[in-house]
């Protein structure tokens, strides 16, 4: 082992190293991975190991952060970094947790921690971290409190920084969210399908509905009890987005494959854009399990949130909530309707089948 090399590793918290090495401490008798974000000893006081066998053998007993004398997962790494958003994000801007910070939190390079981050959580720690806030400032707003009082309440360092981010993050303004939507516009067209009748309502950002059932008037005041106080306009000549985005989740709704980019503006926390992103992922005439989706966003406990999520999602077919079913195969429920769930997956078994023949 080249110690000099070694050293470096060390105070650069390289965590290429750990798999080459662990150092120990004599002062304090506790050994370590060279990634570890404890602070660094004297060089004077180090010792080198090539395993934790022989550290331990030497007197040293295993770091309590960096838990040497385990296998190194990226999962715990990522957890520590999220639980370090999830404890500072009321009191720490944007710009004091860089991935530098979360880098030294989780014992991972920032660029190794960026992509194990966006792999697990399904965001970046930046989308993460913006999704939290955004997450307390409709709860602080919901809960009564003033648009000020709700900004730094979830951690934002002054209204600019919040009216600056909210429409990409609520698809208004904080103002407009708490008096329920006032200002917002909403072109909405209706259309019968195979499977019923359709409504698809967007804002210029997207889609921000897309609902099934038996008669528009209905589909309508479902769409007037979500957005109360938006200006709301049925189209029968939609503009070339709306109509395009119709006829695309039309052509869905008859078993052919979704197009993943129609932009959706909803109003959603970060662990159902989680679970949302990973039922987009699921191949055409295929389902999952409520319990494997829960496994695939890296909360394999979070079974019932997961169901809830789906449940909640507002853009059907757009989020294919309906290849989502129970463990035991069974189809579960579906917010449009069970029947209307079994035929979408019926359709989209046969295209899924016919592809499959003719390649």
């Amino acid at each position: 082992m080249n110690e000099a090399v070694a050293w470096e590793s060390v105070l650069h918290r390289d965590p290429a190293a750990d798999d080459r090495f662990l150092y120990g401490v004599t002062t304090t008798g506790i050994y370590c991975r060279p990634s570890c974000p404890s602070r660094r000893p004297k060089r004077d006081n180090v010792a080198f190991f090539s395993s934790s066998e022989a550290a331990e053998r030497a007197g040293f007993r295993a770091c309590q952060r960096c838990r040497p004398n385990r296998a190194k997962s990226p999962d715990r790494a990522v957890q520590r970094a999220r639980d370090y958003i999830d404890t500072h994000i009321a009191d720490l801007s944007d710009e004091r947790i860089t991935l530098e910070l979360l880098g030294g939190e989780s014992g991972l390079s920032p660029y190794h921690l960026q992509r194990k981050f966006k792999e697990i959580i399904g965001l970046t720690p930046a989308q993460y971290i913006r999704a939290r806030k955004s997450e307390r400032l409709k709860g602080e707003l919901k809960r009564g409190e003033t648009v000020s009082r709700a900004t730094f309440g979830a951690g934002y360092g002054s209204s600019s920084r919040v009216y600056g981010t909210a429409g990409a993050q609520l698809g208004m303004t904080p103002a407009t969210y708490k008096r329920g939507g006032e200002g917002m516009h909403i072109d909405y067209a209706v259309a019968k399908t195979s499977l019923g009748t359709l409504l698809v309502g967007a804002t210029p950002r997207g889609v921000c509905a897309v609902t099934l059932g038996d008669d528009a008037s209905a589909l309508e005041a479902a769409l007037a009890e979500e957005y109360p106080a938006a200006t709301r306009s049925r189209v029968t000549a939609p503009s070339s987005s709306l109509a395009s985005w119709v006829e695309e989740i039309v052509a869905a709704m008859d078993g052919e494959r979704a197009r993943s980019d129609i932009p959706i503006d909803v109003q959603a926390s970060a662990f159902q854009w989680k679970v949302w992103r990973e039922l987009q992922k699921i191949p055409l005439g295929e389902t999952r399990s409520y319990s494997e989706i829960a496994s695939a966003i890296g909360s394999p406990k979070a079974v019932r949130a997961v169901a809830s999520a789906c449940a909640s999602n507002r853009v059907a077919v757009v989020v294919p909530c309906h290849r989502a079913v129970r463990l035991d195969g069974g189809l579960g429920g579906y917010r449009w309707g069970v029947e209307r769930k079994k035929r979408l997956l019926e359709k989209e078994r046969v295209i899924r089948d016919e592809e499959e023949s003719t390649s």
